[in-house]
This record gives C-alpha cells, structure tokens and sequence, in this order.
C-alpha cells in the first residue's frame, strides 16, 4: 500500500470528505485522511494523507493556517457566512446602519482589528460549526431549530491584514472587505467576520474562503493537485432522483502518486526531524529509548544506503531520562531486508 500526503486546492461546493473519497477512488486504498475540514463553501489547501502517512495529520491540524477572505459589512446571516438566510435589519434600525456603513474608513476597519481582533482572543464559534454538544455536531442541532450555546475558546490571531476596502454596494446597503488572516488551529474566520461586524455596528458575514496554508503546506507549492466540483444524479432506495455534487481529481494513479509527497518529504515539512543510525531504527522499532534529545514530537529517519528515507518512529522526551527520548508512534520498515 503506497503513503503519503497529497495537496489537494479543494473546489467550492464539495466537503472536505468528498475530496478524501476522490483520493480513495484514485488510489484504491481504504486508508485516506485529511488535516482540517473546510466548509463546502471553502477552497483551498487540503492536506490529504494516505497509508502510514494518516498517522502524520493529527500533527498537522494543529499548524497554523492562513486565509484569504471577503467579510460583507452591513448584513448578517443566520450562518454567518453566504449559506445562510438574510437577517433584516429592523426597520428603525436599517437607514442607521446603511449610514454607517458608508461612512466607514479602511483606517476605523483596521483600528478595531489592531485593537480587539489580533493576538491571543476568546471566539465563540458559530453555532453552524461542527463543535460537538453531547456528542452532536452544532450544526445539526441548529438545523434541527434547537438553541446552540458553545462556551469560548481561546485562539491566536497572528495576522489581520485588510487587503481591501471595496465602494459601497448603495442598493443594498453593505461593503465588502478582502482580508488575509493567519491564524491558530480551532480558529473560525466566519466568526471573526461576525464580530469584526458587530464591533463596527454594522453586522457582518463571510461571503468566501480559501485557505492559502497550513503549516508548511502552501496552494501555490509546485505539486498541488486541483480537484473540481461536479454534478452526478442517482436514485435513491425509495426512488427518489437526486442530484449532488462530488470531488473529482482527474488523474491517474500514477500521477496522484507522482503530486505527492514520500513519507520522508511529509515528515519533515510536518514537524522536526531528526537523522538517526540503522541501530538506533531497530532500537525504536523494538519500543526501547535512544540517546537523542529532542524538544517535542520529531520524526526520526534514517536512510539505508543508496535508498529512500526510512520514517521510524514519531519520538518524544524521556521524562525519567533527559537525555533520551522514547517512540510514541512506530511506522513499519520501509525496506524489511535492510
């Protein structure tokens, strides 16, 4: 079974899942993952892994990520974001807002993210998210019309940056601004819209998405594979017709596996790593410790002669010995006769 990790610029209109089952089909393995969901309105970076390769992408979710955005000053959604319904601003309420929003400055924009909107911050996330409540998805007990109360979170906002004021739309009362965020994992930018909204007075929601990195896992690097979205109808048990919309990749196997990344080039673009002997690869793999100090998770690889990087284990300090460190993940030998 090959692994790896692949990075797929995700279409609008599929889920992050569908993206996984197209990897699946072209590679004709069970064993596929992904580092991160992105909503179905979302494009961009999507780190799917494969084979071994899954066990890297607990490690990767928790990179920082990079977004670029548009955030529509003067509305609001129930969703926050384009999927969901207008909220109709009260009628004493609409000419107000309309003002303001007209009224606003890039400076006033930026002000309120320098002052309230970077760093460390406390987010609620939307109640469409898929933050789980006694074992549901949020968003599921919203569209089932049930009260949604998600306690804040603590994220890191590293970069706001405001890319671009648009002119005011005057028939409906609103502005757009495009913004890059970078920014901690568990972060929801559909928030941030939410409340970059409300603390100008004005509502706001997110009308696009595209996630440009994870990580050290960028949409412009030179082996992203770009999927797109697609109609296809079935018939449903009780004979009902449907049509929805599915991943599609629209290459070869060969050439999937030719996009992707080794085991070794996933490793190291994943986390720390460290160069390791044959005998200290047969230590790890047996479960004992090596005389390797290392901060914090780090791959350990060693390299047969003349052959590809060999992914060992996933190590992490020796709380009783310092100087060692012990394997919390052990990966199969690449070459069982080295």
């Amino acid at each position: 079974m090959p692994d790896g990790l692949v990075v797929i610029d995700k279409p609008q209109g599929v889920t992050s899942h569908d993206v996984v089952a197209a990897v699946r089909s072209v590679l004709h393995v069970k064993r596929v993952g992904h580092a991160g969901t992105l909503d179905p309105m979302a494009t961009g970076v999507l780190v799917v892994g494969f084979g071994h390769a899954t066990r890297l992408l607990n490690y990767i979710v928790d990179h920082h990520k990079t977004y670029e955005a548009t955030i529509r000053l003067g509305q609001r959604t129930t969703t926050e974001d384009a999927e969901g319904e207008i909220v109709v601003w009260p009628a004493g309420e609409r000419e107000h807002v309309r003002a303001q929003v007209a009224a606003l400055s890039r400076e006033a924009i930026e002000q309120t993210i320098s002052a309230h909107l970077l760093g460390e911050i406390s987010q609620i996330p939307s109640a469409y998210s898929a933050v789980k409540i006694n074992g549901k998805h949020a968003y599921d007990l919203a569209r089932e019309g049930r009260d949604v109360v998600l306690e804040p979170r603590q994220v890191t906002i590293d970069s706001f940056d405001v890319l671009a004021v648009h002119e005011p739309d005057a028939a409906q009362g609103t502005r757009d601004v495009d913004v890059r965020v970078t920014c901690s994992a568990g972060t929801y930018i559909r928030a941030l819209a939410r409340d970059l909204g409300n603390m100008l007075g004005v509502g706001g929601y997110l009308t696009r998405l595209r996630r440009t990195r994870v990580g050290a896992f960028s949409v412009e690097g030179p082996h992203v594979l770009t999927a797109r979205s697609e109609e296809y109808s079935f018939t449903t048990r009780d004979g009902r017709h449907e049509t929805r919309m599915k991943a599609r990749l629209g290459v070869t196997k060969e050439q999937l596996l030719d996009a992707s990344l080794t085991m070794g080039q996933a490793a190291r673009m994943t986390m720390p790593a460290v160069d390791i002997t044959d005998g200290q690869a047969r230590d790890l793999r047996y479960g004992r410790s090596i005389d390797v100090t290392v901060p914090d998770a780090t791959a350990a690889i060693a390299h047969p002669a003349g052959r590809e990087e060999d992914v060992v284990a996933i190590i992490i300090p020796d709380t009783k010995t310092p100087s060692q460190s012990h394997p919390t993940v052990v990966f199969p030998a690449l070459f069982p006769d080295a």
